[in-house]
């Protein structure tokens, strides 16, 4: 098998610029790799998710079941693993993961305010994407961990992830949604030990540069392994 590494966190945390930091640096390196983004937004199966995000479903996040919701991302991802990733994965090679199962674990149990019920959900997560879609579990996931009061102003003005017009999707447009994401990634990346970048020193915002050599010294420790 090979490695998958997960660049995950909320909306506005830098995900998709430290993504593309650690493709140039595995490249200069001369480390092959594979990359993906979800929801894979150039494949048909990331149709319900487009559905979902622009509102036809509901205007606000919470109007869709966090179960429900799940399942888009879920079909997706296993689309795109079997079409795409899943022999060189298994013939040992790298992958880099802009969000993955990790995503609806923050985006999705943050609709769910009882810890309890958060669990069960989670535990159904789990067992819908690794198990019954037998999709590879990731060998690290990075959470960016970037308050909320921080994410809201880099957000601001910035365009939609799917289209080119200027509406955020129903996540990015919800401040309450962020907050409640943030909440349920604090903990649930401490329950399953995700590696947390903290993206804030003395209130500010550490430099793209500082956080993209934190992230890379840890793939080099995991490949080195």
């Amino acid at each position: 098998m090979g490695n998958l590494f997960v660049i995950d966190g909320t909306d506005g945390s830098g995900k998709q610029t430290q993504f593309e930091k650690l493709k140039d640096r595995l490249s200069n390196a001369g480390i092959e790799y594979k990359t993906v983004s979800f929801p894979n937004y150039d494949s048909p199966s990331s149709s319900l998710v487009k559905m979902y995000l622009s509102g036809e479903f509901g205007e606000n996040a919470k109007d869709v079941s966090p179960y429900i919701a799940s399942t888009f991302y879920a079909a997706d991802r296993y689309a795109t693993f079997k079409k795409d990733l899943e022999e060189y994965y298994n013939n040992g090679g790298i992958i880099l993961a802009d969000r993955y199962t990790t995503a609806n674990m923050v985006h999705q149990a943050g609709k769910i305010e009882d810890e309890a019920e958060r669990e069960k959900f989670i535990s159904w997560l789990f067992d819908l994407e690794f198990n019954i879609y037998g999709l590879p579990k990731p060998s690290k996931v990075f959470f960016l961990n970037m308050p909320p009061e921080k994410t809201i102003k880099l957000m601001e003005g910035r365009e939609n992830k799917f289209s080119h017009n200027e509406t955020k999707d129903i996540h990015e447009r919800d401040k309450s949604h962020l907050i409640d994401s943030y909440n349920a990634a604090c903990s649930v990346a401490k329950k399953y030990g995700w590696y947390e970048v903290k993206c804030c020193q003395n209130d500010e915002i550490r430099t793209i540069d500082d956080i993209h050599e934190e992230i890379y010294n840890e793939v080099k420790r995991v490949l080195n392994k």
